[in-house]
């Protein structure tokens, strides 16, 4: 069965070139412009795994995380930060609050690809 991944970023850019990495390994993809949409599309469809950016407009990538964490039916459902940020106190509040891993953009099409599969099980 096909996996679902949730795209998270404000940049057009990003998300475009994150989808067309993961639509061609197969993966179907739902893509949000930020924390708030986000949260609606998880709620309309659960994702299987999400990959999110920290900094946007409305709900960065924390507060989504939060608010998504919220939800009875995230249980079980892996989040990955895909981010510009490197600092450690931020990663830290990022598992603290429910994401498994970190990547730093630019980012590397065969490391992402090879991180969601192994996720993905």
């Amino acid at each position: 069965m096909q996996k679902t991944i949730l795209v998270v970023d404000d940049s057009p850019s990003v998300r475009r070139m994150v989808s067309m990495t993961l639509k061609g390994a197969g993966f179907a993809v739902v893509e949000a412009d930020d924390g708030r949409a986000a949260l609606a599309a998880a709620e309309r469809s659960l994702p299987d795994i999400i990959i999110t950016d920290q900094n946007m407009p409305n709900l960065d990538g924390i507060g989504f995380i939060k608010a998504f964490r919220a939800l009875p039916q995230s249980a079980g459902v892996p989040v990955i930060f895909l981010s510009t940020e490197t600092e450690d106190a931020i990663k830290a509040q990022a598992r603290a609050v429910g994401a498994i891993g970190w990547m730093t953009k630019p980012f590397n099409d065969e490391k992402l690809l090879s991180v969601v599969k192994r996720v993905a099980g």
